[in-house]
């Protein structure tokens, strides 16, 4: 199994980084931030005014190390990459079946589906700890139906159409999975954030989606073709069709043990004139370090049956996606949580 590594996450404005032999080195003017080996980091995330070398760009995309960059307050810019890895024979597979409504189907109804059944396991959840809520069983009711019909879609449109139902049932309760705090949800607001809540599940997809993108590199898929997500300029829709997976399991639970254990304050939010939340420069440091101490956290891989870090269920996904692609089995199988 692959090894977890390290995340750099440069959030100190004015910042530079460049490579001292075989590492990493991060300054603020003369000052010497710290110095880390290469070889154990997988990814370098930089917020705000932070500069980068040439030639520390050009050995992060020679070794496959992902180098991405966000406005200071958390939204995409872009990455740095190298030349494709894998076999170019898996990609031209990829490409074909992009093209197959069947293959892109028999793909994306399973996505749906396991998407819509997390968000019933979030529910059901919550149902068991914390006692019987009319209004989440009512829900539960609902997800299972959609679940089904996921299960039965007929084409790519048809599993959209029941996504977006689900998604519509599940964000119509997820109010009553804030607990005791003053963080209110009155649905899902997405471009921009318009509360702090949204503002969690936005940053959280954003992280996840870029390590989507890395996983697919890494096994040779090309991140920006997609089966569920139609193609886009500049829309990595295979990431976002892996991510699908992720968001109520990892995204929206993690989002959620932060505010419900009081670990983020509405202090800690800011709003700019535009009218998008954000998390303030303090704040976003300590989500930072509640992410990176969660993708350590191990859980059992329902089909994979071993122990792996939760960083590292991308590119268990992404592997499984490859087998399938190349042939290897017979259906992808999606993450799914109990």
């Amino acid at each position: 199994m692959k090894k977890l590594l390290n995340t750099l996450y440069i959030t100190r404005q004015e910042t530079y980084l460049h490579k001292e032999r075989e590492t990493i080195v991060i300054k603020q003017g003369d000052e010497k931030l710290g110095q880390f080996p290469a070889i154990n980091v997988a990814n370098i995330l930089c917020f705000g005014q932070v500069s980068v070398s040439p030639f520390l760009m050009g050995y992060c995309a020679k070794k496959a190390i992902g180098l991405i960059f966000y406005t200071e307050y958390g939204r995409y810019l872009a990455r740095v990459e190298g030349k494709p890895v894998g076999n170019v024979l898996l990609r031209r597979t990829q490409y074909r079946w992009a093209d197959d409504d069947g293959k892109c189907n028999a793909v994306a109804r399973l996505i749906v589906a396991a998407k819509i059944a997390n968000s019933r396991s979030v529910l059901q959840r919550e149902i068991r700890n914390h006692g019987d809520n009319a209004q989440l069983a009512a829900a539960v009711d609902k997800l299972s139906v959609s679940c089904r019909r996921a299960k039965q879609a007929q084409s790519v449109d048809e599993a959209r159409g029941i996504e977006g139902e689900a998604a519509a049932v599940y964000f119509s309760v997820f109010s009553e999975l804030v607990r005791g705090s003053a963080f209110a949800f009155c649905g899902r607001f997405r471009r921009p954030p318009t509360d702090p809540v949204n503002a969690l599940l936005s940053f959280t997809y954003s992280l996840i989606t870029q390590e989507c993108i890395s996983a697919l590199v890494g096994v040779g898929l090309d991140p920006y073709v997609g089966f569920l997500h139609k193609d886009r300029p500049g829309r990595s829709s295979l990431a976002l069709d892996l991510l699908e997976e992720f968001r109520a399991a990892w995204a929206d639970r993690f989002v959620l043990t932060l505010i419900n254990r009081k670990q983020l304050a509405l202090n800690d939010f800011v709003t700019e004139a535009s009218g998008a939340v954000k998390l303030a420069e303090d704040a976003r440091k300590q989500f930072l370090a509640a992410y990176q101490e969660r993708k350590q956290v191990e859980i059992v891989h329902p089909y994979l049956k071993e122990s792996v870090p939760v960083g590292l269920l991308p590119h268990c996904q992404a592997m499984l996606l490859a087998r399938h692609i190349r042939g290897d089995t017979q259906y992808y199988p999606p993450f799914l949580i109990k």
